[in-house]
């Protein structure tokens, strides 16, 4: 069966290559604007589901939709775009936890079945100075991550400890729960590897 990242991310993009089976990305389309009162559960698994399905209209195969937010003391953090943001959100995290909600869902578009979960994962912030943030910021450019941070490169040095199952869900694609879904629907990854 074909299997198509719903995703532009090269993030995701990479974290899927790393169980060397065959995969297409296609674009989906979705409306990433919070409804009201909608917590970050709820928000990341809709929007997994509705990448998924918004793929699945014109292409057929097991489709992986997958969302990711940031929250810390309750509030959505969002990407932040540029340098000013990235410091202004860095200084909010230092010594704080962070929580990542990770959407994930399968979709297999033929019979229109559809699996979608929400996977957790916590970074703890060490207290940061202005510089060490603006250091960073300088070397790393992080303004199109949530959080302001990459932990797969310098970033991990901001933080004091990460709290999680699967370190690729903070990246944003929780592959532990991914071959388990996978499986769910019959397709043994083992069986896939190229």
């Amino acid at each position: 069966m074909k299997l198509i990242l719903a995703s532009t991310s090269p993030y995701r993009k990479n974290i899927l290559e790393k169980l060397c089976i065959p995969f297409s990305c296609a674009s989906p389309s979705a409306d990433e604007t919070p409804m009201n009162n909608e917590s970050a559960n709820t928000l990341v698994a809709r929007l997994a589901a509705e990448k998924a399905l918004s793929v699945g209209v014109t292409q057929k195969g097991l489709i992986i939709g997958s969302d990711q937010v940031a929250c810390v003391d309750g509030v959505i953090l969002g990407k932040p775009g540029n340098k000013l943001k990235a410091f202004d959100q860095l200084t909010q995290l230092s010594g704080k936890t962070v929580t990542f909600f990770t959407g994930l869902s399968l979709l297999d578009s033929k019979t229109q079945r559809q699996e979608t979960i929400v996977e957790t994962f916590d970074v703890i912030f060490k207290s940061l100075s202005a510089k060490q943030i603006s250091r960073y910021l300088e070397l790393e450019e992080p303004y199109d991550c949530a959080g302001s941070f990459k932990s797969e490169g310098l970033g991990i040095a901001l933080f004091s400890s990460l709290d999680g199952r699967d370190p690729n869900t903070l990246i944003g694609l929780p592959l532990i729960a991914l071959v388990a879904m996978l499986k769910k629907f019959e397709i043994d990854v083992f069986e896939h590897m190229q």
